[in-house]
């Protein structure tokens, strides 16, 4: 059942949209400065090290499965206008520190898929 799945996803959800909105407040910025990124990352880390804890139910790890499958190319899609929108507007800084952080996020690519194995 996919219902299972969609607490961790709202959790992961509501604590990467406040991590991305304490960035942007850090910054300066009146938006959500990768909140999305921060959720998805959440939602993978999570799935990954709760999966290995033996923290969920067969039937929990398939809604998390199939949320992650979902969440990531339509909500990303949603929410990326807004963000490049509120960075751009944030000045030439705030799309620094973006680039930094997408780089940042991509260099752990390798260490989510070790923890994946």
């Amino acid at each position: 059942m996919k219902i299972y799945g969609t607490a961790w996803l709202a959790f992961c959800f509501l604590l990467g949209k406040t991590l991305g909105t304490l960035l942007g407040k850090s910054i300066g910025l009146e938006s959500d400065v990768g909140g999305v990124g921060f959720a998805m990352l959440f939602l993978m880390i999570g799935q990954a090290y709760g999966s290995k804890m033996a923290w969920f139910t067969p039937e929990t790890q398939s809604g998390i499965r199939f949320w992650s499958s979902i969440y990531i190319p339509v909500v990303v899609a949603m929410a990326a206008s807004s963000n490049v929108h509120g960075a751009l507007a944030g000045g030439f800084g705030a799309v620094i520190l973006g680039v930094v952080v997408t780089l940042a996020a991509f260099s752990l690519v390798p260490l989510l898929s070790k923890l994946g194995k």
